[in-house]
């Protein structure tokens, strides 16, 4: 079998796999053990599944971006029954690693080969208890993802006690960040922002967490500080002070999100 070139094998776990697209590792999946998740922003998107849905829980929800699966694979594991779409416009990418790495059988995972927003467009209201939004063009968020027509769909098929999480990548002063968080802001009544604290004061590149809706910030709060790896959140008064002016993005000037710079590597 000639596999994807996108597809490496992990020589410290055998089974194990990273999908590396336009040289960024954009997934990690150990089909032994769904629940065990490489990548620290991830981890950090379970805690927002784990802290809002309780173990074995049957949600509905939407994936925008799908790469290898992961998070599909762990709400299939842990909360079975759940009603999961993912919107990957990419086929031959979900093919390879449906070959490679199987879905098991009944995992109610439905791969829908369209792009984010044509995907939301054909959701009805109020569906889904959470969206989990980890999409990118090469290292990048893309554009159509900042408008307000964006979050104006995300508000429509989220119903009222549902959560909203999105994976940017972004670098102080974080232009782009704010100008997400301020139209979330528009669109959902409480928004948190969460990064490792070497990103936030400007250090480097990184992974930045949006999450909106309906969400406890106390456990998320305390979920990241029992982790392995530190994690700041900002919400509340600092997170306006954080925002300072930002202006939501429109559908007219939004914008991709800042490409990282030439060999960049999301922390694992």
């Amino acid at each position: 079998m000639e596999l994807d070139p996108r597809l490496v094998p992990d020589r410290d776990r055998p089974g194990a796999w990273t999908v590396n697209c336009g040289g960024a590792d954009q997934s990690y999946v150990d089909p032994a053990d769904p629940t065990y998740l490489e990548f620290f922003y991830v981890q950090r998107i379970a805690d927002v599944i784990d802290t809002s849905f309780p173990p074995g829980q049957r949600i509905s929800v939407l994936h925008v971006g799908g790469a290898g699966l992961t998070i599909p694979r762990y709400v299939a594991h842990t909360r079975p029954t759940s009603a999961q779409i993912v919107f990957e416009p990419d086929e031959t990418l979900t093919m390879a690693v449906r070959q490679v790495v199987p879905l098991p059988r009944h995992s109610g995972i439905k791969i829908r080969p369209v792009d984010g927003c044509t995907g939301l467009a054909a959701i009805r209201d109020d569906y889904a208890d959470l969206v989990v939004i980890d999409a990118f063009h090469g290292s990048q968020v893309p554009a159509e993802f900042a408008s307000k027509g964006w979050w104006a769909e995300l508000q429509r098929v989220v119903h009222q006690g549902g959560t909203v999480t999105m994976n940017v990548i972004d670098h102080a002063p974080f232009h782009y960040t704010k100008r997400l968080v301020a139209g979330a802001q528009r669109a959902f009544a409480k928004v948190i922002v969460g990064a490792e604290p070497a990103v936030l004061r400007g250090r480097r590149f990184g992974n930045v967490l949006i999450t909106a809706g309906h969400f406890s910030s106390a456990k998320l709060e305390q979920a990241a500080w029992a982790a392995a790896f530190p994690f700041r959140y900002i919400q509340g008064p600092d997170l306006g002070q954080w925002l300072s002016k930002a202006q939501p993005f429109t559908d007219q000037d939004a914008e991709s999100s800042p490409l990282p710079p030439p060999n960049w590597r999301s922390s694992a």
